[in-house]
C-alpha cells in the first residue's frame, strides 16, 4: 500500500480521524497535567527557578532533534531569526503563564498571549514546513534565551538551592514529560490545529484531579467531572463540524486529445 493509498484511505474515515485527533489530544492534556504535577514537586523541594527547569527540556530537544536535522544535511526550510523569535516566545509562554506570575494577573495575561502565539506560529510552521526542524529549532533557541535569562534572574535562587536525589529526580520527570509535551503536540497542531490543541488542553485541569486523587487522597466537587463531560462534548462538535481542507473538493482530472495544429495553435478538448 503506497503514501497516496493511505491518504486516501485515512481521509475517507473521517469518524477514525476524530477519535484519533480527541485521544491524541487527551493524550498531550494528560502530559502536560503530568507536567504541572512533576513541576509542583520541584517548588515543593524548595526550587524556584522554572526558567531553569525548562532549560533542560529545550537541551534534550536541541540534542535528539538536532541530531536527526543534522544527519539528514538539509538546509532550513524557515529563517534563523524566525526560529530565535519563536524560542523566545515559547520561553515567555512558560515562565510567564504558569510557574511564577511575578506581577499578577498582568503577567498572567502576558504569559497567555505570548503561549497562544507559540502555538498558533508553531502551528504555520509544522503545517508549511518540517516538524522535526521546527522542535529541534525550538530546542537550540529556547535553550539560548533560557540560559540568557535565567543568568539574569534566577542566579540568586539557584545558588539557594540543596541539591538532592528527590529534587534531581523530580526534574527529571518533568524534563521528560515537557519532552513528550514537545514531541506530541506538534502532531495534534498539524492534524487539528492551534484551536483544537488549545481546546483539548482545556482538560488537563482534570487530569490534574485525578493525580490529586491517586497521590494525595483529596476529594474534589463532582463538578469537575461535570466540567470535564462539557469540555469533551465540546471537542466532538468542534472535531465534527470544523472543515477539512484535506477534504476540500478537487478539480476532476479530464484527459485531453491534440485534434488539430494550425499556426502554431494547439487545441485540446476532453475525452468522452
Amino acid at each position: 500500500m503506497d503514501i497516496s493509498s493511505i491518504s486516501s484511505w485515512w481521509r475517507s474515515n473521517a469518524t477514525l480521524k476524530i477519535l484519533y485527533l480527541i485521544l491524541l489530544g487527551q493524550l498531550v492534556s494528560f502530559i502536560l497535567a503530568l507536567c504541572s504535577f512533576t513541576s509542583s514537586l520541584v517548588a515543593d523541594l524548595g526550587v524556584n527557578a522554572p526558567i531553569t527547569q525548562s532549560s533542560f527540556n529545550y537541551f534534550a530537544l536541541a540534542l535528539v532533534y538536532g541530531s536527526i536535522l543534522l544527519y539528514r544535511r538539509q538546509k532550513l526550510r524557515i529563517a534563523w531569526y524566525w526560529y530565535l523569535l519563536l524560542g523566545f516566545v515559547d520561553v515567555q509562554g512558560n515562565y510567564l503563564g504558569g510557574s511564577r506570575p511575578l506581577l499578577g494577573d498582568s503577567l498572567v495575561i502576558a504569559g497567555t498571549i505570548f503561549f497562544a502565539c507559540s502555538n498558533v506560529g508553531e502551528e504555520f510552521c509544522v503545517k508549511k514546513k518540517d516538524r522535526v526542524e521546527v522542535v529541534s529549532m525550538i530546542g537550540l533557541y529556547g535553550l539560548l534565551v533560557s540560559v540568557i535569562q535565567l543568568s539574569v534572574l534566577e542566579v540568586k535562587s539557584l545558588e539557594s538551592v540543596t541539591w538532592s536525589a528527590d529534587i534531581v529526580l523530580a526534574l527529571a520527570g518533568y524534563t521528560v514529560s515537557l519532552f513528550l509535551f514537545y514531541t506530541i503536540s506538534p502532531f495534534v497542531l498539524k492534524l487539528g490545529g492551534a484551536t483544537m490543541f488549545n481546546l483539548s488542553i482545556l482538560t488537563a485541569d482534570m487530569w490534574a484531579v485525578v493525580f490529586r486523587i491517586l497521590f494525595y487522597h483529596q476529594e474534589v466537587d463532582w463538578l469537575y467531572f461535570v466540567a470535564f463531560a462539557v469540555v469533551a462534548v465540546g471537542l466532538i462538535v468542534y472535531s465534527t463540524t470544523e472543515k477539512d481542507p484535506d477534504t476540500a473538493p478537487a478539480l476532476e482530472n479530464v484527459e485531453y486529445q491534440v485534434l488539430s495544429a494550425e499556426n502554431s495553435v494547439i487545441t485540446y478538448e476532453p475525452l468522452a
